[in-house]
């Protein structure tokens, strides 16, 4: 089968496609063929070693032998694994794995999948799981949502961030998003009841007003960001696509300041430490199937143009997600 490799850390040009053996799987896994896939921050912080911390689970001086970037796929069950139970050969499947996906085949462990919307495309599908699983445990587990509370959510018109808007929408709050200005209508048409535009209004002026706010940028400080929370708000910090490049901590190092400043202010300070799992991917299922929650996918690479998938995903810019079709 062909996959993607890379054997030295820089920009998308280091991927080369290849030819590979099936992988195996284990008695909790199942293998699917990869009908689509999208692209995420995640996969070019790794190809790129971008921040310097990648290495320590890729390989500190070069990726490891036979390592495949990409986390997010839809396709169809080729076999099953022993252990596996509720899904079988032929079931259109969606969810992630940890790296492989930009791959024919790869093997996922069962309670990373989730059988597909039967609306949705394979592409619209493939863009679900890393952004909207992020997305759905910073509002609902770190965030504590609740019906009626103000949610301001900056960074709102990417992948992470076009997905918490509908979903604040779902638990019924009152959400305002930041993005720029060619994406307010965009933000506005995903349910929003405000939106700011950062080109000209600064949202860390709006002082006291919110109960949530979910920063996915990271290009503001912690002080800024804290102002328009109401004296016991809650700050999440999904991580930071726009802060520390080339450092050694990047993101981590947003979440880290977060940490230390949490036992000394007021408000509630917290993290998403992201966890893929069956069963969010089902209750994302349902809320797709209702017509609640839609992908938004900005363009289409096909399966040879990986590389430059991940040159424009760098860029910053998407609205929405990057799919990748096979």
């Amino acid at each position: 089968m062909k996959a993607w490799s890379w054997d030295r850390y820089g920009p998308p040009d280091v991927l080369a496609l290849k030819d590979v053996g099936e992988p195996a799987i284990a008695r909790d896994e199942v293998l699917v063929r990869v009908r689509a896939a999208s692209v995420n921050p995640y996969d070019w912080r790794h190809v790129g070693a971008d921040p310097k911390l990648v290495r320590l689970s890729v390989g500190l001086r070069r990726p490891k032998p036979g390592l495949v970037p990409g986390a997010d796929l839809a396709g169809v069950v080729e076999r099953v694994g022993d252990e596996v139970t509720g899904l079988r050969a032929g079931d259109e499947v969606f969810g992630e794995v940890r790296l492989g996906s930009f791959a024919e085949m790869v093997a996922v462990p069962q309670n990373r999948l989730a059988v597909k919307p039967a609306r949705l495309t394979f592409e619209q599908a493939a863009s679900v799981s890393m952004a909207a699983h992020t997305a759905l445990q910073a509002l609902r587990d770190v965030g504590r949502i609740a019906a009626g509370q103000r949610v301001l959510v900056n960074g709102a018109s990417g992948g992470i961030g076009t997905f918490a808007v509908q979903l604040a929408r779902t638990f019924g709050a009152e959400v305002t998003g930041v993005c720029s200005t060619r994406n307010v209508e965009l933000v506005r048409s995903l349910g929003a009841d405000d939106v700011v535009d950062y080109t000209r209004a600064d949202f860390t002026a709006r002082k006291g007003g919110y109960d949530l706010l979910i920063d996915i940028v990271g290009d503001r400080s912690l002080a800024r960001l804290r102002r328009p929370l109401t004296s016991r708000g809650t700050l999440v910090i999904v991580g930071g696509i726009a802060s520390g490049r080339g450092r050694l901590l990047g993101p981590a190092a947003q979440v880290f300041r977060g940490a230390l400043a949490s036992p000394f202010v007021r408000q509630r300070i917290g993290t998403v430490h992201w966890k893929p799992n069956s069963a969010d991917l089902r209750l994302l299922a349902g809320l797709m199937e209702d017509g609640r929650l839609t992908p938004v996918i900005d363009r289409t690479y096909p399966f040879d143009q990986i590389p430059e998938a991940l040159r424009y995903i760098e860029r910053g810019h998407a609205r929405g997600k990057v799919a990748i079709t096979f």
